[in-house]
């Protein structure tokens, strides 16, 4: 029996999806029951994918999400609105969502998970996170055994593919970022990327799939690479370290079986040469999963692109299609595949969080100022890893310290000693250290 598709938006990612669904010859046999009904489009007087018919366009998605040919919807427009409204629209008439919004189930996940659950239809979005990287149906299934200890991941190509120019060819950020946008790489108005909100909405995605509850996206710490210097990228590189932009969410305390506490956050981050993730470059994304018992499970591969994003979404129709076939229209909710939130989760206070940390200071090439810094760590109870003096660009000197772990309200007390000194002119760079 065919299963009619209604897709929202023929962009990259929607040509993608309708180019696979068009030609599914080689392809799992399941892919020649989808079938194309309506297609939502911006113009009319657009290109097409080779096979797709004009007579399937239309202006109007909220047509799409109404036409009773479609059994289940597919959302790729972006954006928060209409998308929130469409997705609930399909719900409400009982059709199964697909969608690689990452923007809108961050935001409104919550929303959407009760109404799917009311209504008794799948909305899965494998593709909102890694692209082409299956993470959450094996964080769903395939880890689905494991307590989940932490999760660190490269989940923005943009600002790895940035990083790593940067890195390997010692080019400025403002240059590495006019290249990436005229390769496509990165949007007209990078901010999302740069800024760390693409990151951020990915992992807060992520916590709730890893472990069962979901947090309030605005409140995830955020920090970007926008005013990340090269000359960190270079000390770090003397130092054994490369930089990356990390998302990373991790337990800090089980209340019950039913309250978690968490560490969510994204922040430019030294990780050591030695790492799974130091290797990881250009716009590829890779999710390291710390699980017991499984140990450390690291999913690699591209994480945008018109290919590797449809590849998810098709994979997600794909699962639906299967139960469909099988159990009919009136089936059960798989409750794995579903996955609905059946814990309570919350951010820790981050003064009581612990991490290493590596910071630089612009000083005064004088006797006694490491001295100085390497006191007020010590009385504050922060142990450092290495403390290095490099000559400054101009007069002075600048002092790279490299924490042990600490907690950040211990952290931030020995900075506000160590300026009270004159020779210590500012803090010119924090930064977190795997």
């Amino acid at each position: 029996m065919a299963i009619g598709i209604g897709l929202l938006g023929l962009g990259t990612v929607g040509a993608g999806v309708a180019e696979i669904l068009l030609n599914p010859s080689g392809r799992h046999p399941l892919v020649a029951e989808l079938k194309l009904r309506q297609v939502a489009v911006r113009s009319l007087a657009r290109s097409l994918p080779q096979g797709l018919s004009q007579e399937l366009l239309c202006t109007d998605p909220a047509a799409v999400v109404a036409n009773p040919a479609v059994d289940l919807v597919v959302e790729v427009m972006g954006g928060i609105e209409p998308a929130r409204s469409l997705i609930l629209a399909a719900i409400e008439a009982g059709k199964a969502v697909v969608t690689a919004n990452k923007a809108v189930i961050a935001r409104h996940g919550a929303e959407i998970a009760a109404a799917a659950a009311a209504k008794g239809v799948y909305v899965l979005m494998e593709a909102a996170v890694g692209g082409g990287i299956p993470i959450l149906e094996p964080l769903k299934q395939s880890l689905g055994a494991n307590r989940i200890e932490r999760v660190s991941g490269i989940i923005n190509g943009t600002t790895n593919y940035i990083l790593s120019r940067m890195a390997d060819e010692g080019a400025s950020y403002a240059e590495v970022l006019a290249d990436a946008q005229a390769l496509g790489y990165a949007e007209a108005d990078p901010d999302a990327d740069v800024n760390g909100g693409d990151a951020a909405d990915k992992i807060a995605i992520i916590v709730g799939l890893a472990y069962g509850g979901l947090v309030d996206r605005s409140e995830i710490p955020t920090e970007g690479i926008a005013n990340l210097q090269l000359r960190d990228i270079n000390y770090a590189r003397e130092l054994g370290y490369v930089v990356k932009l990390l998302a990373v969410a991790e337990r800090v305390k089980t209340i019950t079986d039913t309250s978690e506490v968490l560490d969510v956050r994204v922040h430019p981050t030294l990780v050591p040469k030695t790492h799974p993730l130091a290797g990881v470059n250009g716009v590829n994304n890779a999710i390291l999963v710390e699980g017991d018992p499984v140990g450390q499970v690291m999913f690699y591969g591209p994480g945008a692109g018109a290919g590797p994003t449809a590849s998810a979404v098709v994979a997600d129709i794909l699962n639906i299609a299967a139960i469909q076939q099988v159990g009919g229209p009136a089936a059960k909710l798989d409750p794995l595949l579903a996955a609905t939130s059946w814990r309570s989760c919350c951010l820790v206070d981050s003064a009581i969080t612990k991490h290493r940390n590596y910071v630089r200071f612009q000083a005064a090439d004088l006797p006694g100022v490491i001295g100085h810094i390497g006191s007020c760590f010590g009385a504050a109870g922060v142990s450092l890893q290495s403390i290095v003096q490099f000559q400054s660009q101009g007069s002075g000197a600048e002092i790279v310290v490299i924490t042990h772990e600490v907690q950040e309200s211990n952290f931030r007390h020995a900075l506000e000693m160590i300026l009270l000194r004159s020779e210590v002119e500012a803090v010119v760079s924090c930064l977190r250290t795997l």
